[in-house]
């Protein structure tokens, strides 16, 4: 019997599995105020190192109005994002 066939076999792999870039709000304090924050404005600014799925996390404070326009956004940096004046397109 063959070594592969004989050992257990563990775990699973979810094809459909999908991972997220987090972006905490200090990360956005970076921004000018009323400017675009996207994917694109993000790997600019090197926030993000490659592209794919984006989330904001409500780490740290928001001092600056921001439109962010992502993937997703969790509900306490989406109130905190709209507390400083700024929208939210996710």
């Amino acid at each position: 019997m063959p070594l592969h066939r004989r050992l257990p076999k563990r775990g699973f792999t979810n094809i459909f599995k999908k991972i997220y870039h987090i972006v905490t709000l200090d990360d956005l304090n970076t921004f000018e105020a009323g400017s675009l924050v996207d994917l694109q404005a993000l790997l600019t600014a090197g926030v993000v190192h490659t592209t794919g799925l984006v989330k904001i996390l409500a780490n740290g404070d928001l001092t600056k109005a921001l439109t962010v326009k992502v993937d997703k956004v969790s509900q306490g940096a989406k109130d905190r994002i709209l507390a400083a004046g700024g929208t939210v397109e996710a």
